[in-house]
Formats: C-alpha cells, sequence, structure tokens
C-alpha cells in the first residue's frame, strides 16, 4: 500500500488504518506500506540521483520491485493527486509493469475521483492495470469518527473487499502470466 499524502495534518492516516485493518487479516495478501509522509524523493528527475536520493530510492525501490500489486490511497488536491505521489511514480519505471493498482481515494465532494482518473492515465502510461472498482470518500471526514471507526462499515467493506478481490485475481494472473512469458515494454 502507497499512502500518497505527507501534507501535515493530513486525512490518508485514518483511511489507512481503516483499509489497512481489513487487508492484514487476509490469507491471500502480506501487505507492505509505504508512507510518502517518511519518504524524500524530490520532484526534479535526474539520472545521477544524489547520495541521499540514492538512498531513499534503495529503501523503497525494492518494495516496489517485490510487490505482486498496489493499493494506493490519495487524496484529492486541486482536482488531481500529489505532487509526493507523482514523484515516487516517476523515479520508478519498471517496478509499476503488469502489475495491478487498486485505487482507494479521499476528498471533498468528489471524493477523490478526479485523483484516480489522472492516475489511471498514467499507470497505464506504465503498463500497469488499475483495478476498475475504486473505494471512494467524499467528505472523507464525515464518514469516520473520533477513534478512525467508519460509521457505515458494511457498505465502505463490502466495497473494498470487492476491490481487493479483483486484486488479487489481477495480481494471480499476471504473475503467472509472466512466469510463462516475461513482460516487455
Amino acid at each position: 500500500m502507497v499512502i500518497g499524502s505527507n501534507r501535515d495534518g493530513r486525512f490518508g492516516p485514518v483511511v489507512a488504518d481503516w483499509l489497512l485493518s481489513r487487508l492484514r487479516p487476509r490469507a491471500d495478501l502480506d501487505v507492505d506500506v509505504i508512507d510518502l509522509a517518511a519518504t524524500d524523493l524530490p520532484t526534479a528527475l535526474t539520472s545521477r540521483p544524489s547520495p541521499d536520493v540514492a538512498a531513499e530510492l534503495a529503501r523503497v525501490s525494492p518494495k516496489l520491485a517485490a510487490a505482486d500489486a498496489f493499493v494506493v490511497l490519495t487524496p484529492e488536491y486541486n482536482h488531481s493527486y500529489p505532487a509526493a505521489l507523482k514523484s515516487l511514480i516517476d523515479w520508478h519505471y519498471a517496478e509499476w509493469q503488469a502489475k495491478p493498482v487498486a485505487l482507494v481515494s479521499y476528498g471533498g465532494v468528489s471524493g477523490g475521483l478526479r485523483a484516480v482518473e489522472h492516475l489511471r492515465q498514467v499507470f497505464a502510461e506504465l503498463h500497469a492495470v488499475t483495478i476498475r472498482d475504486t473505494v471512494s470518500f467524499h467528505n472523507a471526514g464525515s464518514h469516520f469518527d473520533e477513534e478512525g471507526r467508519h460509521r457505515d462499515p458494511a457498505v465502505a467493506d463490502a466495497a473494498a473487499r470487492r476491490m481487493v478481490d479483483q486484486l488479487v485475481w489481477w495480481a494471480r494472473a499476471l504473475r503467472t502470466a509472466k512466469e510463462e512469458h516475461p513482460y516487455t515494454a
């Protein structure tokens, strides 16, 4: 899972904790988290990263490479997704290829869906497969209580389960396909 916001006072950890409580008990998943608030990748891409950037890439890139699938959690900022998420995506290429990506979003009236649609285009360019079903939280703060519990868990849980079931199916199918026929972009 990638927590795509690094903004002070962000709401992402609330949604991430809720989603992780649904993912971690599943026997068919081994969940690792990359929290962009704990990652320091610059937005300026260079062919020769500085030692600090190289160290950060050495910490993050193996996690992305090892993953069979991704859940990307994004807020919507200015009708799109955050710069920190774009930076993580852009510093990597092969790590995303031929892997499925599920998208979870939150925000105001749109629930982050404009950010999701932008991410679909970016991941398509990277030869990743985005899962059609998403989980989105419109006016996100109103869906969770003070302890971070969802106020209507049955609906949200069903949407998350459907999305993750599809993610697992795609992860297995693409892993098998790549074992039989290595993917080349």
